[in-house]
């Protein structure tokens, strides 16, 4: 099949779905604060799907203003080389001295103009690898301030027999059907904050953008394994 007609995950269905889980959230747990954390996510994911359409054309203009500048680079360090040649080799030199310092400038011009042009040649991908990176960053850190939210969240609170202490949570105790729903609703949370991630990786190949959403996989599918965990030990609810 041709890669042209392979599905991709679109931003459009992920920004959807993170809008409606929001919803969900905030008619059910009004006063808490993981709604929030679920706008900020709702908001991340059309700045991705616009960052990369406006880095279309920043990126194209980039990459030929860096080719151009690479091809003056060749184009002066070439002049430079057949000055400096031109007499040696047209008249000759006096001694082998004069040879050896030739031969050391032409490597200087050589090794500097290639640096120059190698870095010239990756800036477009290395500055696409930056807003990438910077953007994947901000998801790291939702991750967590989700993962912050269900910590405190122990299903023993659900339980009849449960006496707080004088240093529990002074807030109010959610019984176990609240705790399951509040629980499930963080674990679709750190899902879709991997969706959103993959989107990163939907129109790149660079391999430090690649192995950073793979990172964030893990740590949310981490995350999520230890939240089913507790969903697992709440008591039965009617």
């Amino acid at each position: 099949m041709s890669s042209d007609l392979a599905p991709r995950l679109e931003s459009g269905y992920v920004e959807q779905t993170v809008a409606r889980l929001e919803d969900r959230i905030r008619a059910r747990f009004p006063d808490r604060r993981l709604g929030d954390a679920a706008h900020a996510l709702r908001t991340a994911v059309p700045q991705i799907h616009e960052g990369f359409e406006a880095s279309k054309s920043r990126r194209r203009r980039i990459r030929w203003g860096a080719r151009a500048a690479s091809g003056l680079i060749v184009l002066v360090v070439g002049s430079a080389l057949v000055l400096a040649l031109r007499d040696p080799v047209l008249h000759g030199t006096s001694s082998s001295d004069a040879w050896l310092s030739i031969i050391e400038s032409t490597v200087n011009d050589l090794v500097f103009g290639s640096i120059a042009v190698y870095f010239l040649w990756a800036l477009p991908e290395r500055l696409e690898r930056r807003t990438l990176l910077d953007l994947l960053h901000r998801l790291r850190s939702l991750a967590h301030v989700v993962d912050m939210h269900q910590l405190d969240k122990d299903p023993e609170q659900a339980r009849p027999d449960y006496q707080p202490t004088s240093v529990s949570p002074a807030r109010r105790i959610m019984d176990a059907e609240e705790l399951h729903h509040y629980l499930d609703y963080c674990s679709e949370l750190l899902s879709l904050v991997a969706k959103t991630a993959a989107l990163c990786a939907e129109r790149t190949s660079d391999p430090v953008v690649l192995g950073t959403v793979s990172e964030i996989e893990a740590v949310t599918a981490h995350m999520s394994q230890k939240i089913w965990q507790k969903i697992s030990l709440l008591p039965e609810h009617p």
